[in-house]
């Protein structure tokens, strides 16, 4: 039997990069997915996609940062579906800005926003709907949640936030039957990634995957589906007494005490 036959999961996020492939997952389990994102364009082709391949899916434009917007969402999904089973907040942005005092406050508050302002609005309106009969919520963090990086203060800050919200809303919630976990993913070939830092046949993405790659304990980048394979584990029945957890998935990165000591370790390549 498919791991979410029947249940009816909702995604942000959903047009792209790790998104998207969580959707794509989902409806091959059995899910019926509703995808919500801003990019209209890429969120109807991923649902197509979907719905020509034989599966469940419905197209949902949703700002996140909005709270009229997912307040509306919310009353949609109630009128049409009457509840839902699972929820994946993975709407996400991020951009580098600058050492803290060059850091320019639209930026920051425009990170927290959508990065974990997002993730409260879309539970907040959400989780009525799984009241009833619990269910599962997945939040993304990142590794910069657990660790910071330079110039990028606002998505470290907005990330961490996620990641101890996801523990918050766990011990609200689990008397409700819904279990709320996050994850962290390290560096995963996705369009942020692009964004952030280049695309792959650019010097500049070049370079950062290069340097990455090299940090990476197993050598490589993440890939959108391996994450989607992490998501699915924690929407489903497999995983019915995890909650509160943040489970990193970012190659061995995590794993270091300091990653710079590769540096003086001859054999390291």
């Amino acid at each position: 039997m498919k791991r979410l036959e029947g249940k009816i999961a909702v995604i942000t996020g959903a047009a792209t990069g790790i998104g998207q492939a969580t959707a794509t997952l989902f409806a091959e389990e059995g899910a019926t997915v509703l995808a919500a994102d801003v990019n209209e364009e890429a969120l109807h082709k991923t649902v197509s996609t979907i719905l020509e391949n034989g599966h469940k899916a419905e197209a949902f434009l949703v700002d996140v940062a909005d709270e009229d917007s997912v307040q509306h969402f919310a009353t949609r999904l109630e009128k049409t579906y009457g509840k839902i089973d699972v929820l994946f907040n993975n709407a996400g942005i991020d951009a580098p800005g600058g050492k803290v005092h060059e850091y320019s406050t639209e930026l920051f508050d425009r990170i927290v926003a959508v990065d974990l302002r997002g993730t409260f609005l879309v539970s907040k309106y959400l989780i009525p709907l799984m009241l009833a009969d619990g269910g599962s919520i997945i939040n993304t963090s990142s590794m910069s949640g657990r660790a910071a990086d330079l110039d990028r203060s606002g998505y470290n800050a907005a990330k961490g936030g996620v990641t101890n919200f996801t523990k918050a809303a766990a011990i609200d919630y689990g008397r409700q039957g819904i279990r709320v976990n996050s994850i962290s993913p390290g560096t995963i070939e996705t369009p942020l990634v692009d964004s952030v830092a280049g695309a792959r046949d650019d010097e500049q993405g070049k370079s950062f995957r290069d340097a990455n790659t090299w940090v990476t304990p197993l050598g490589r980048l993440g890939t959108p589906r391996e994450i989607a394979q992490l998501v699915l584990f924690l929407a489903s029945d497999d995983s019915s007494f995890i909650t509160g957890e943040d489970i990193t998935i970012d190659g061995g990165i995590m794993a270091y005490t300091w990653p710079g000591k590769m540096l003086f370790e001859k054999g390291w390549k």
